[in-house]
């Protein structure tokens, strides 16, 4: 009788469980596609405020070239002349402060929607990266811009994706310290 009673509650803490499951699925579906909307209405309205902008995404791959890091024989991409593309540089940063904003409304709902403490460390890795992507392209990508700048830049968006891990494991390091 009493293993049976035992038995019985197990299936009920299991069944709830997976409802909880389930309804922890829809919410962060449902986030997923809150956040995939909002980069598609970002892209468009960047696209049209920003004049010129597909004939400036164009030119800028078309003026692609490999060019050798300045003290290294590493050859990497770069524009033939950097500093003329200014127009796309500015859609560059708009795009990855939009997305900095979108990652603020996204921990945001996080928390509202209690999702994992995971899930949330991953948003506050890709804030990190998207805010410091975006001060990246206003100081190094602009109509001053040369090949040390460039390479610069580059090393600084390989600074802002550790700094992003190291964020995203502080956060969970925290959790962990407070159990």
């Amino acid at each position: 009788m009493l293993k049976q009673q035992i038995s019985e509650r197990g299936r009920r803490l299991n069944e709830r469980s997976s409802v909880l499951k389930e309804s922890h699925k829809a919410q962060e579906g449902l986030l997923s596609a809150i956040a995939v909307g909002f980069v598609f209405i970002l892209i468009g309205i960047i696209y049209i405020t920003t004049s010129g902008l597909w004939d400036s995404v164009v030119a800028f791959f078309g003026n692609l070239t490999a060019t050798v890091v300045p003290g290294t024989e590493i050859y990497l991409p770069m524009p033939t002349n950097p500093s003329v593309h200014a127009v796309f540089y500015g859609a560059l940063f708009h795009l990855c402060l939009g997305l900095g904003i979108l990652q603020i409304i996204v921990l945001a709902l996080r928390f509202v929607l209690r999702s994992s403490i995971s899930n949330a460390a991953e948003t506050v890795g890709n804030l990190v990266f998207w805010f410091g992507a975006a001060y990246l392209v206003n100081t190094y990508l602009n109509q001053t811009t040369n090949v040390n700048t460039w390479f610069i830049f580059w090393t600084g968006m390989l600074i802002i994706s550790g700094l992003s891990l190291i964020a995203r494991a502080l956060v969970l390091l925290a959790r962990r310290a407070q159990r």
